[in-house]
């Protein structure tokens, strides 16, 4: 079980809900301070007090006053008014995140919003009623706008939901859990839908998929040094202290492990004095790609415990304060930033792909194929990894520099981190299908070159790989492969893959 604060989720805390499957409740002390805020609102209806959201309209209707006999109905109003998205539903695990980190939001106790609510969105984590929230609609200020109402309506009783494997009507979902819907009371549904979690809850999947393959391209180009022939030198220790980034010196260090016994590698001037920057390059490249990650989970570990809703209360209602930590920004950059650097792995894992099977740059033969010329082996895989590369090109065009006003230009400056997370998360997908390509390409190379060579750390990964993807002894229809090579670099652990190699690592 994993208690929720408001203050103190990690992303090793969501992977354990999101993939792993454990529950999560909240804090007694968190509850008690959504309490105090909750009553602080509700002298604020009483005593008819001018504060937006609560007792006026949203956005450009903030000047519109609301009798306090209608707070129910504004906020109903602006639940099924704001539910605008559009296009296809965010992934599963995409919208179990949103509700978890908006209820973990809520705990911080700034919103004003009843423990009710706050343990049925804990209750929809914990049941697996997942909300059907369309990705596209939000602007990224103020907050998430859009696909936040999507998932307020599941909470009383309206849009759809995932759930058993079905997509249904979200009140029957609810009257198989034995769940009420809940009438909304003043506040409630701003407090539910200005935010930055769909954005967030998109950035930390994205993320979390973004780690894994980070750590995956570096056991894949090892193979591919092995498949090359590749000198060791580059990856000395000496060199990469002398520049002094941490995130370049981890990655050699983790690629000598690999590669620490293998017998595939050469030594400089044994076959040729240098190698092309692909190979020779990874630790630079790919950890200033990892430079990039650490920055975007820093960010992310702070929004995932921020409170980014408005009005937010403070000294028990004394103070009622209209900002604007619904904006998006820090996530969008972060979310750009995560867009580039993943799609840089792909961009040297498709020039490694290139080095593999093109015979005026190797020895191996002709695109690794078993018959060159009756047979063109991986020579249009590498047409598919140029094509996936030159597509993250396009979706890696930073969102964050977009913006549109809107609300009658009240709402002037807004973030598009929405936007950001998204691409960025298709663009990991893409990724992850090249690296299945160099995986692909790398077990032919080695296999050639000997598979009894080979490190004791890429042997074993080649095995592994081979229960996924057979040897190519004549051709076929390579999209199967390569679609079962990316599944398996999905689905795979790393940690666990790592701590079945036989090096203590």
């Amino acid at each position: 079980m994993i208690t929720l604060t408001g203050n103190s989720l990690t992303l090793e805390q969501m992977k354990d809900v999101l993939y792993r499957k454990k529950k999560v409740n909240a804090s007694e002390k968190s509850m008690e301070a959504a309490q105090k805020s909750r009553e602080a609102v509700e002298r604020i209806v009483s005593e008819s007090r001018v504060v937006y959201g609560i007792t006026t309209g949203f956005g450009k209707f903030s000047d519109v006053l609301i009798d306090k006999d209608h707070v129910q109905d504004l906020q109903l109003n602006l639940i099924r008014s704001h539910a605008c998205g559009v296009g296809e539903p965010f992934p599963e695990v995409v919208a179990k995140a949103m509700v978890l980190l908006r209820a973990n939001a809520l705990l911080k106790g700034y919103s004003g919003i009843r423990p009710l609510v706050i343990e049925k969105l804990l209750e929809l984590v914990n049941k697996d009623i997942i909300p059907v929230i369309p990705q596209q609609g939000s602007l990224g200020a103020s907050g998430d706008l859009a696909p936040l109402s999507h998932l307020a309506l599941v909470l009383i009783g309206e849009g759809e939901v995932f759930y058993k494997g079905k997509r249904m009507e979200s009140l029957e979902a609810l009257q198989q859990e034995g769940i009420l819907p809940v009438t909304l009371e003043a506040k409630e549904g701003l407090a539910l839908i200005n935010g930055t979690q769909a954005m967030t809850a998109m950035g930390v999947v994205g993320y979390l998929e973004a780690e894994q393959l980070a750590h995956e391209s570096e056991l894949i180009a090892s193979m591919t040094i092995e498949g090359l022939n590749g000198i060791i030198d580059a990856f000395t220790e000496e060199v990469h202290v002398a520049r002094g980034y941490k995130q370049q010196i981890d990655t050699a260090a983790r690629i000598r492990r690999y590669l620490s016994d293998s017998l595939l590698t050469t030594q400089q001037g044994e076959i040729r004095v240098q190698d092309a920057y692909s190979l020779r390059c990874i630790p630079q490249v790919h950890g200033a790609s990892w430079q990039a990650l650490d920055y975007v989970k820093e960010k992310l570990e702070i929004e995932m415990n921020a409170a980014t809703d408005n009005p937010l209360i403070f000294d028990n209602g004394e103070k009622v304060i209209s900002g604007g930590n619904f904006h998006g920004q820090p996530i969008a950059f972060a979310m750009d930033f995560m867009k580039i650097a993943v799609a840089e792995l792909a961009n040297i894992s498709e020039r490694r792909i290139e080095r593999l099977v093109n015979p005026q740059l190797n020895d191996l033969p002709p695109f690794l194929s078993p018959e060159p010329g009756l047979q063109s082996g991986a020579m249009i895989m590498q047409y598919a990894a140029a094509a996936l590369v030159s597509e993250n090109k396009t979706l890696a065009h930073p969102a964050s520099v977009d913006s549109i006003p809107s609300s009658a230009n009240q709402e002037d400056h807004v973030s598009m981190g929405t936007i950001g997370s998204r691409h960025a998360y298709q663009i990991i997908q893409n990724v992850r299908r090249v690296l299945a390509i160099e995986l692909i390409c790398a077990m032919q190379a080695v296999e050639i070159r000997g598979v009894d060579k080979m490190a004791c750390h890429t042997k074993m990964f080649y095995e592994k790989g081979r229960e996924q993807v057979p040897s190519i002894t004549k051709d076929r229809i390579f999209s199967k492969d390569i679609e079962k090579a990316a599944e398996w670099l999905k689905t795979i652990e790393f940690s666990k893959l790592v701590a079945s190699l036989p090096i203590e690592y």
